[in-house]
Formats: structure tokens, C-alpha cells, sequence
């Protein structure tokens, strides 16, 4: 795709951010797309198949974008705590500094047509991928005790999307960010999570009997 038609693309996904976020998608016109992208109705079908196809192609697109922004900042992660840290305030960031596409990915792509909601499982398995990873890799590093990792990950990011969702839908106000601390310390109980700090205090002896209690 040349450097031209690779921005108009983005122009109009954007554009169909806006669009289907204000009006619903099964309201939203093709028409109000074109004209909030600054090309001609027809441009649009050189670009996309169908409306559903814009639906699909904006999710798999700004999802894979948040997806790769997060591992990028992993990449700098040392500890599970940070990690988790990196998901939450990654997720919640993202979303709340684009409410547009929240909109769009909580409640629009919320829907039975079965060809969409195959087509956007490939980001989202991404995503649980690499909260697993996450996860496998605090088991690893001996600071979360041996659980299921599948049970976690349902857990995580159950509990991301559905306060995403009740943000978006908050009659009142509020920051989405404000949840971050309450969101990691959840996590943490949960996966019983042990801090570097408060491991290493441990004598090799001390942590052989606190990992016994841990998984008693």
C-alpha cells in the first residue's frame, strides 16, 4: 500500500471511530464516514468490502497498535509487579485517551453477527497471549505461586474490559485512570503476588516454607 493510500486508509478508519461511536453502528451511514474522511462514498469501497469489514479492519488494526505498544513497554518490565502494572496502566490509558474507539470496542463490536466476532478474535487472542505470558512468567520467577494460568488471564482481563465498559457507560463523569492502583492491588491479591523486596528477605530455608504455605 503506497504512503497515500496507507493515510487515507487511516483517515478513514478514524473517521469510522467517530462515526460508528455517535451514532451506533447499524445507524451509522457509509456516507458520514466518507464525508468525516474527506473522500467520496465510492473511495470507501476501495478500501473496504462492507461496513462490517470497516468495523473488523479498525479493530484489528488499533488493537494491534495497543497490543504492540504494551509489549514495547514490557520489554523494560523486570518484575511481575511491573508488569502488571505495564497491562493495567497501558489498558486503561489507552482507552481512556481514546474514548472514541472504547465506544466502539466495548459496545459497538458487542454484537451476533458470527463472521465479526471471528475475525476479531486474532487480536484479542493476542492479548490473552501475552497476559499468559505474563503470568507464566511470574510463576517462573517464583513471585506468583503455581495457579492456572488460563483461569488468571480470564480474570485480568475480564475484570480490564469490564470496567472499561462501566466507564464508558458512568453516567457521572470520572477518570478511568483513577482505577489503576485499586485494579493492581486486586491483581495482586489475587495471583498472591510476592514483591521482589519481600521475597528476597527470605533465607533459602524461610522461602523453601513459604512457598509450602503458599501452595497448601
Amino acid at each position: 500500500m503506497s504512503l497515500q493510500r496507507e493515510g487515507k486508509f487511516d483517515r478513514i478508519l478514524d473517521a469510522a471511530i467517530e462515526a460508528i461511536a455517535e451514532s451506533g453502528f447499524h445507524q451509522c451511514q457509509v456516507s458520514k464516514i466518507a464525508r468525516l474522511a474527506g473522500v467520496a462514498d465510492g473511495t470507501i469501497y476501495l478500501y473496504f468490502k462492507s461496513k462490517e469489514d470497516i468495523l473488523i479492519r479498525l479493530f484489528q488494526s488499533r488493537m494491534g497498535e495497543f497490543i504492540a505498544s504494551i509489549r514495547n513497554e514490557l520489554e523494560h518490565c523486570q518484575t511481575t509487579e511491573a508488569r502488571l502494572r505495564t497491562i493495567v496502566r497501558t489498558h486503561f490509558s489507552y482507552m481512556e485517551h481514546n474514548r472514541s474507539l472504547a465506544i466502539v470496542t466495548q459496545l459497538e463490536l458487542r454484537q451476533p453477527n458470527l463472521s465479526v466476532r471471528l475475525a476479531i478474535n486474532g487480536p484479542l487472542l493476542d492479548y490473552f497471549r501475552l497476559i499468559e505470558e505474563v503470568i507464566q512468567q511470574g510463576i517462573e520467577r517464583e513471585e506468583v505461586p503455581k495457579i492456572d494460568v488460563w483461569v488468571a488471564r480470564q480474570m485480568i482481563f475480564g475484570s480490564l474490559d469490564e470496567a472499561t465498559t462501566d466507564w464508558v457507560l458512568a453516567r457521572s463523569p470520572r477518570t478511568l485512570e483513577s482505577g489503576i492502583e485499586p485494579m493492581l492491588a486486586l491483581f495482586e491479591g489475587a495471583l498472591r503476588l510476592r514483591k521482589e523486596y519481600e521475597y528476597n528477605r527470605f533465607t533459602p530455608e524461610e522461602k523453601r516454607e513459604e512457598d509450602g504455605n503458599a501452595n497448601s
